[in-house]
């Protein structure tokens, strides 16, 4: 087994990285201020080819692998977490659900739009009395004549204001449960379809999160995605890949908050010496570095799994709990090394802090990433 990156790797990490220096970190302060995505920001990252980072040459997309992906994200993130948000839910989630259970004329038509910068994409599921029990959504999808008719809302769908092609689970037959579930791609524009709350959160204050409402939106059958009553085992194959992702984006939080904090600790001076020569802070940044390295070899395998066709369950959410739980603790040790000027705005660290919580919430909680390991370890053994 060769843990080794190849060269061409090297060079990807090393492009990301310049581009999220010189393109993302400019704007970092004012659109976490405001809570605005960047104007102009889509375009550039549709150039760089960071809006089909998976999806297929045909489609106009990068074509690169799920490891490369990682790669990716973790560089990005350890820049400005909120773009890494972004790309992922972009990528993974809306993209990837078209790529993986869309009909040839679906992902010809959406497909290379997304790709190219031209709009973001999203992907609603969640739903006020539907978070980690999914399959309680409400919104319906009624199909009359040529349309499918869909009435409900849903919440804290990332891109929500600023995509114009949405993936959406509705229920088309209450009766059979979670296989009465089906996914549509919806387009802005479409009568009836608007957005509503655009919430202020926390952190990853840039990334647009925001509610969706449909009131008798009305839905080509063409835009029927994947076979109907499937759209519920779509997603949760979906969110595989997607926790992969958010697995990625933990890893950058992580590995920026702790390069930070040893940068930081090599200059600052305390009792006559750099902090860093104090046992206090190289156990903590001892500590800090060995489980970003366990977090990022979790997250390797998922993706190299993933990368291999394989299902990856119970490795996806083993890697999305155990790098997201870490990149909360490393960026409270960062406010920590910090000392008082880690809660202040003129240092990175408090918005790592602050950006990181996500994590381990959004696309299942730690909680229920723990359920799904525990299925899957009962089951084998």
């Amino acid at each position: 087994m060769d843990f080794r990156l190849t060269e061409e790797q090297k060079a990807l990490k090393e492009s990301i990285r310049q581009f999220a220096v010189k393109e993302i970190k400019p704007l970092i302060k004012e659109s976490d201020e405001k809570g605005e995505w960047p104007e102009g920001l889509t375009r550039r990252l549709g150039e760089m080819g960071l809006l089909g980072i998976i999806i297929p040459p045909e489609y106009n997309g990068a074509g690169f692998s799920n490891l490369d992906y990682v790669l990716i994200l973790e560089e990005i993130s350890k820049v400005d977490p909120s773009v890494g948000l972004v790309v992922a839910a972009h990528n993974s989630l809306c993209c990837n659900h078209i790529n993986l259970f869309g009909h040839e004329s679906q992902k010809k038509k959406y497909l290379p739009r997304l790709v190219s910068g031209e709009t973001l994409g999203a992907w609603a599921l969640t739903e006020a009395e539907a978070g980690s029990d999914a399959a309680a959504i409400k919104t319906r999808a009624e199909k009359k004549g040529d349309y499918w008719i869909i009435n409900g809302s849903k919440m804290f769908i990332t891109n929500g204001s600023l995509a114009q092609i949405v993936v959406v689970m509705a229920v088309t037959d209450p009766t059979k449960g979670r296989n009465g579930i089906s996914a549509f791609i919806v387009e802005k524009g479409m009568k009836g379809f608007k957005v509503g709350k655009k919430e202020n959160k926390l952190g990853i204050r840039a990334a647009d999160t925001a509610e969706l409402i449909f009131e008798d939106v009305e839905v080509p059958v063409e835009n029927l995605l994947g076979q109907e009553g499937t759209g519920y085992r779509a997603a949760m194959t979906v969110l595989d890949g997607g926790r992969v992702s958010i697995a990625a984006f933990s890893l950058g939080i992580a590995a920026g908050a702790l390069e930070a904090s040893l940068a930081y600790a090599r200059q600052r001076v305390q009792f006559d010496q750099p902090i860093i020569n104090f046992q206090a802070i190289q156990w903590m940044l001892a500590d800090g570095f060995t489980e970003l390295e366990a977090a990022r070899l979790l997250t390797w395998r998922a993706a190299f799994l993933e990368d291999q066709g394989l299902r990856i369950p119970k490795e996806s959410a083993m890697a999305k709990l155990f790098a997201s739980e870490l990149a909360v603790k490393a960026s409270s040790m960062a406010v920590q090394i910090f000392g008082g000027y880690g809660f202040t705005k003129d240092y990175p660290v408090e918005k790592f802090y602050r950006d990181a919580k996500l994590a381990t919430i959004g696309e299942g909680t730690s909680e229920i990433q723990r359920w799904i390991i525990a299925q899957k370890i009962l089951a084998e053994y």
